[in-house]
């Protein structure tokens, strides 16, 4: 430690820290523009120059290092002068535009000036123009000649979201941000360059004139799109979320938030049901109010139950539900004699649920991933599943720590991997047998009998010995892995090499309260169906939350032919159009802005929000109309008043207990499965801005690249073989049906595979995600 003295105040801190470090710790504000705490430093603005006794010159706070007996004035007559000319500088360039600006009013330059500019200007010649820049239809460089050159979008760029997308040209007066040849950024995190930029160069194209900063409420909210559970900022204008930023909570999201979570607002205003709707004798949709939509819905399913029996009643419903909703939900079932519920629709092993022995999760705070020394992602497309987590192991790697990566698709994860195995989907099995044996022969560990005839691989030795050499050893199973038909032996090896390595077993949960769901009892238990086993033998009534089971079920086609099969399908969403085909009551429950719930993350921290707009017509939060279906079909333990009291009765006891990756399953040999002659692999991705229907509603995110319409994609050799080439048409066949698509080229694709994404109409016919199929030329 050093200690140092800031304007007549003794300070401590670490050796190597900067003056604007214990400027912070003594809460000194320093004005800057370049500085970020996240951001390496650049001291490229200068605006915080400070004097320094017995420095020949004022010297940047953010760049000059403390030393023991340094006296520092942040505010004395020589500093202030120095921040002074720096800011006259600043401002030669700067189109004094504050009133049309539509960063006005939050502009780090507005403010400074205000207490370091001058009253007028010196600078009498022409000022300098920047031609505007077309950055994609997320965030606006319209107005590139306010940039000061801070290069915090720069740094970003590089340090935290892992690829350059924008950078400097020319010099002095002549320098520009921009694109490299006029590409537009497309990194899952690029809108936090927009609360970066301290000036209006970067500003929210969805957002830009839509309001003023002193005219919004800002109210705190918590992402429901994936199982990090960020923490938000909802600016609301009137009755309508117009913006999304991020809070700041470093044990979770830090101060990011990704793209899907903070352009996702512009779905709310999309295709919104506002009135409960029943469906006629005649097919025709009719308004209702909703104590007769409530007795029809309670009519539909006591018929089915008093005919058939409670288990002929299903309940398929989402992992961003809130834990109220879901535990609501459960009660009904069970109420109604099914344990038919599942929030889990692209789940297809069922056997993953008798092999765990309480709640996945991620094994360890979300904190941890940046301490951690020794990684094996197993089966994830982590920058888009899990952009943040992805973040947190990319500052790791930086470190030092080592991460190897098993999957199937060889995305760039923008990341050092020290060892990579793509696979094709049925092989995963085998890899991981390789790696478990390569681990116990270098510990010296007796080979798990059923794996005695595998050979170990150079990959999955150098993985192996990876994990050998770590002390703080973390195994991460993804989406691809969880959702997988072999999901528990998958489940079993990743735990064995997490044991041999004396690390531990994680789960990179998919949605927002996966974790929540098994909490609430919104999964099969004691003889209840899974989700895809109630889709695959189709039951006579089902109630549907949240879900639009053609994109978010793992074989869509089926679940809607299952849904249009039933007697009596009820569905609560807040959104028409993808359940008007197969619903005969539509009741129209609230998005999480206008609705108090809980989400439990992957680290299982039970985050709780309130409702941030009013529900849009006779939009009702999803807990209170549950809560009400509950009363009127007369069953027991539906008194809540609150959704505190839903979320105090689901979590009593404490959360921690109910956690555990232990798997209760055996190893059994890894044998690929045969496919049938000719047939291919499919790899499927979800790709991000099609995770859910919020965000599959949202038009900014839906111009995006990521959300391109799907190609079959394919290793160069697998296109040879079937004598196709870039570009041509295909048909691609499943059991299910047929589609044309356009085939592209990607040899980070093993050979023998076809790579199709999930989460679109027009490839819902093909099936299941871990599908065979055929592929020729169209």
């Amino acid at each position: 430690m050093v200690e140092l003295t800031i304007d007549g105040k003794k300070v401590e801190v670490q050796e190597g820290s900067m003056v604007m470090h214990a400027a912070h710790k003594l809460g000194v504000y320093v004005p800057h523009f370049c500085y970020h705490k996240k951001l390496s430093i650049a001291a490229n603005c200068r605006m915080c120059l400070v004097e320094v006794e017995k420095a020949p010159k004022a010297m940047p706070a953010c760049a000059t290092p403390a030393t023991n007996g340094m006296v520092v004035h942040t505010c004395s007559e020589r500093a202030v002068a120095a921040q002074k000319s720096v800011m006259e500088f600043l401002l030669i360039n700067h189109p004094l535009d504050c009133p049309i600006c539509d960063q006005g009013g939050e502009c780090q330059l507005q403010d400074l000036a205000v207490g370091y500019g001058g009253s007028s200007s010196r600078y009498q010649e022409e000022k300098r123009v920047v031609f505007h820049k077309d950055l994609g239809p997320l965030v606006s460089a319209e107005e590139m000649s306010r940039c000061i050159h801070c290069t915090r979008c720069v740094r970003f760029g590089q340090e935290v979201a892992g690829v350059m997308e924008l950078g400097m040209i020319g010099r002095g007066e002549h320098s520009e941000i921009t694109t490299f040849v006029g590409r537009s950024v497309e990194s899952e995190l690029s809108g936090n360059m927009i609360d970066l930029c301290p000036v209006g160069a970067l500003t929210s194209k969805p957002f830009r004139y839509q309001a003023r900063t002193w005219e919004l409420a800002r109210r705190r909210s918590v992402s429901p799109h994936d199982s990090l559970g960020a923490n938000l900022v909802v600016q609301v204008k009137g009755d309508e979320v117009v913006r999304v930023v991020p809070f700041e909570n470093e044990e979770i999201n830090e101060c990011w938030i990704s793209d899907r979570d903070r352009f996702s607002y512009e779905g709310l205003n999309q295709d919104r049901l506002t009135t409960p709707m029943v469906k006629g004798q005649d097919g025709q949709w009719r308004e209702a109010s909703w104590s007769d939509a409530l007795q029809v819905v309670a009519h539909g399913l006591m018929d089915v139950r008093d005919a058939s029996g409670g288990a002929q009643i299903g309940a398929l419903a989402t992992e961003y539900a809130t834990l109220e909703e879901l535990a609501l939900l459960a009660r009904v079932m069970r109420g109604l004699g099914s344990e038919n519920i599942d929030a889990r629709l692209r789940q297809t092993d069922q056997k993953l649920d008798a092999a765990l022995a309480g709640a996945p999760w991620l094994g360890m705070p979300i904190a941890a991933l940046d301490t951690v020394d020794r990684v094996l992602v197993v089966g994830s497309f982590l920058r888009k599943d899990h952009p943040l987590m992805a973040q947190r192991l990319r500052q790791a790697a930086k470190r030092g720590t080592q991460i190897s990566a098993i999957d199937t698709a060889g995305d760039d994860p923008l990341l050092k991997l020290i060892a990579r195995a793509t696979v094709l989907p049925a092989a995963l099995a085998q890899t991981l047998s390789q790696v478990l044996i390569a681990l116990a022969k270098i510990k010296g560990v007796e080979v798990p009998a059923a794996l005695a005839g595998v050979q170990a691989d150079a990959t999955a030795q150098q993985m192996a010995q990876s994990l050998a050499t770590g002390e703080r050893v973390a195994v991460l199973l993804g989406n691809a892995v969880v959702n997988a038909p072999d999901a528990a032996q998958l489940a079993a090896l990743a735990q064995s090499i997490a044991q041999l390595a004396g690390g531990k077993l994680g789960f990179l949960t998919a949605g927002a309260n996966t974790v929540g769901a098994y909490l609430a009892g919104a999964v099969p238990v004691q003889g209840g169906k899974s989700a895809a086993a109630m889709l695959a033998e189709p039951l006579k009534a089902y109630i549907v939350l949240h879900a639009e089971p053609l994109l978010d079920a793992d074989n869509g086609a089926q679940a809607v032919a299952a849904l249009k099969a039933a007697e009596f399908v009820v569905a609560l969403t807040a959104f028409a159009s993808d359940v008007t085909d197969w619903a005969d009551v539509m009741l129209p429950i609230a998005p999480f802005t206008e609705t108090s719930g809980t989400f439990v993350n992957a680290q299982g921290t039970a985050q709780s929000f309130k409702g941030t707009v009013a529900p849009r017509g006779q939009t009702r939060p999803g807990w209170k109309v549950l809560r009400v279906l509950g009363n009127v079909l007369h069953l027991a333990g539906f008194d809540d008043e609150t959704s505190e009291s839903v979320r105090d009765s689901v979590l009593s006891g404490g959360v921690e207990s109910r956690l555990s990756n232990q798997i209760n399953a055996g190893i059994t040999p890894a044998v690929a499965a045969q496919g049938q002659s000719g047939a291919l692999q499919r790899v499927t991705d979800l790709p991000i801005y099609r995770s859910d229907a919020l965000v599959r509603r949202a038009p900014a995110l839906q111009e995006s690249g990521a959300s391109r319409a799907p190609a079959a994609r394919m290793h160069a050799q697998t296109l040879a073989s079937l004598g196709c080439a870039p570009g041509d048409s295909v048909r691609v066949k499943s059991s299910t049906g047929a589609v044309t698509l356009v085939a592209v080229q990607d040899d980070t694709l093993p050979a023998g595979a076809v790579r199709i994404a999930a989460g679109f109409a027009q490839t819902a016919s093909l099936g299941s995600a871990y599908g065979q199929l055929q592929v020729e030329r169209a």
